[in-house]
């Protein structure tokens, strides 16, 4: 029989997808068809944190702005490429007027004016929200509209390969060249089927399998390692995200959920025995660290540079007593921490929670529930009572700035007619402002969308296949869970926000050893596979940035052991923290899997910031 055949092909279903399927169709590509796993599956309809952010150039009042004022921001967090940082912040008003007339309530004054605030990285107040649930809402709106418009939805097909039309390379070790001309999928019944097609968005999210501490949703795994496996060139791997976050229910407590000033506890791993105050070992007096503690709001993600004596020693804090100490750390937002007063929380926390309103109530629950009361019902509706229940929380993952490379109409680098968009898309350098991946996300599908509609057709490839042919998804080995719980405990202890070189070739040896062991002994599980080669992908690229000299920069902290005049001490072993190299902010670290089999990097100058001629009658005119 002859394979399905699109004009384009769409795999994954959050917010950039189902936004690149609405944005074809308004352009007049019909042939189209968004393969899922499940529309309920993804991160962007199953994550979000206390005031989940959009980041757009400002709409509101006299605060000056503009495009290329928000490029320079984005330019600005380093190992970003200056076209890719204007094309976002240019686009960014088309994306979040779009989600407007989706029925997105952004909050607007009585003159039409939408209002925003400033998150992290962020000059200006460009950043708005409609609450913790913002992501949901977008994805679910455009699920409407989706169905509204026809547009045609496969759910049960695991993204297994893409197909690839290769050139010929004489170099193994170089990024493969071709055109991707579709994918094969598992059912969920475990069968392999394959759709051809002109076009593929790729939207498959970021690399949520990866990490046992991990904010991402338990039912999003990632499929960045199917790209990988392809060939596809990719950058900024090492540059994640990491922060505090609930464990049981896996959210980000930013926002609210700290500025609220909560008791951090820890206790035994009973949960209940040995009780005490994280911060008491680390404050010369009792309510010393409060304003870190108010600051970690604002300052979500762990950052190298608020080490020293900032609020990302609170993640550090945390990390002792979780990974180190084997205990277990709450939130508990029954009572005020030790040593709290208005005098100790410090000048910024003090006239903030004053103009909330709050300042004189008793309890972080009291001043929660007035600031931010969906904050307190998104946990009930999971079944933890604030008023009665500590929080349980972690150091976690939470977002990949880097993934695979693509060009300014987010078409990949080195493969045709492959377009990776939302997180799988790394166009984020080291330091992003918040809320700038879901505009990212949305700019891809309307960059993608205008490419596909203007490109010429080309013809779709002819492939008979055998219905039912190839490997059965449903015959995984019996210990493919237990197998993947390995691999993510291993991303968590090498790749997570504290690095050094010896654990990272550990982990990296180990990776190799599973790998090669499932492929002696035919136990090669398809749901593992996958990730096992993204996490060689990252745990190599994350060494060679290591031997490179970067240092610690963003949400990593690079370590060396040290038995002279250590800068940090943890476990009972004395580190020294290796500085940033500046130098590399100007570089954009590529990494791609050459067709001799093995991982490669290098560093590349980024792209500035490009001047166009804009002249009104030259564009008008087109040239």
């Amino acid at each position: 029989m002859v394979a399905q055949t699109l004009h384009t092909l769409i795999i994954g279903s959050g917010a950039a997808g189902l936004a690149a399927a609405i944005q074809l169709h308004r352009r007049g590509v019909t042939d189209i068809l968004l393969a899922t796993e499940s529309l309920q599956g993804g991160t962007s309809i199953n994550t979000g944190s206390d005031k989940q952010t959009y980041y757009k150039l400002s709409l509101c009042g006299r605060e000056e702005d503009s495009i290329r004022r928000m490029a320079e921001t984005y330019f600005q967090g380093g190992s970003m490429h200056g076209d890719l940082a204007l094309v976002e912040a240019a686009t960014s008003v088309r994306a979040f007027m779009n989600l407007v007339e989706l029925g997105l309530p952004f909050p607007k004054d009585r003159f039409g004016q939408y209002v925003g605030y400033k998150t992290d990285h962020d000059p200006c107040q460009r950043a708005t929200s409609i609450g913790p649930y913002t992501s949901r809402e977008m994805c679910r709106a455009m699920i409407r509209e989706v169905g509204r418009l026809g547009i045609p939805v496969r759910e049960g097909l695991w993204v297994k390969e893409l197909l690839v039309e290769r050139e010929p390379c004489s170099d193994p070790t170089e990024p493969v060249r071709g055109t991707v001309y579709g994918a094969t999928f598992f059912r969920k019944e475990g069968t392999v089927e394959t759709i051809l097609a002109q076009n593929v968005i790729f939207a498959t999210g970021g690399p949520g399998g990866l990490y046992a501490d991990s904010v991402y949703p338990n039912v999003h795994v990632g499929a960045i390692g199917v790209a990988l496996r392809a060939g596809a060139v990719a950058q900024n791997l090492p540059e994640s995200q990491f922060g505090m976050a609930s464990t049981r229910f896996r959210w980000n407590v930013s926002g609210s959920y700290m500025q609220v000033l909560p008791r951090l506890v820890s206790t035994a791993a009973d949960g209940i025995s040995e009780e005490r105050e994280v911060l008491a070992e680390y404050e010369s007096f009792p309510g010393e660290w409060l304003p870190k503690l108010f600051l970690k709001g604002y300052q979500w993600p762990f950052d190298a540079r608020k080490v020293a004596d900032g609020s990302s020693r609170i993640d550090l804090a945390v990390y002792v007593e979780t990974v180190l100490r084997k205990r277990r750390v709450w939130l508990d937002y029954r009572q005020d921490p030790t040593g709290f007063s208005l005098e100790n929380m410090g000048e910024e926390a003090r006239e903030y929670l004053r103009r909330c309103g709050v300042e004189n109530l008793p309890t972080p629950l009291a001043r929660l529930q007035k600031m931010n009361p969906q904050a307190v019902a998104l946990y009930a509706e999971q079944g933890i009572d604030l008023t009665h229940q500590r929080l349980e929380i972690a150091v976690c993952a939470q977002h990949n700035n880097g993934g695979l490379a693509a060009d300014e109409h987010w078409e990949s680098v080195n493969l045709r007619r492959l377009f990776p968009i939302g997180e799988v898309n790394g166009s984020h350098g080291v330091y992003r402002p918040g809320g700038s991946a879901l505009n990212a996300g949305q700019v891809g599908a309307i960059r993608t969308a205008e490419r596909i509609a203007r490109q010429e057709d080309v013809p779709v490839k002819t492939v008979e296949i055998l219905e039912n042919a190839g490997e059965n998804g449903a015959k995984e080995p019996s210990d493919w869970r237990e197998a993947r719980k390995l691999l993510q405990q291993r991303s968590s202890r090498a790749a997570g926000f504290l690095r050094h070189r010896q654990e990272v070739e550990k982990a990296l040896e180990e990776c190799r050893q599973q790998t090669c062991q499932n492929r002696e002994t035919g136990r090669e599980s398809c749901r593992n596979r996958d990730l096992l080669l993204a996490q060689e992908m990252y745990l190599d690229a994350i060494r060679f940035q290591i031997e490179s000299g970067v240092g610690s920069r963003g949400s990593a902290l690079v370590l060396e052991e040290t038995s002279e005049n250590p800068t940090l001490t943890l476990g009972g072993k004395a580190w020294n923290i290796v500085p940033e190299n500046a130098d590399f902010r100007t570089q954009v670290l590529e990494s791609w899997r050459g067709a001799d089999g093995q991982p490669h990097h290098r560093w590349v100058p980024r792209r500035e910031i490009p001047e166009p001629n804009s002249w009104f009658e030259t564009v008008w005119q087109g040239e």
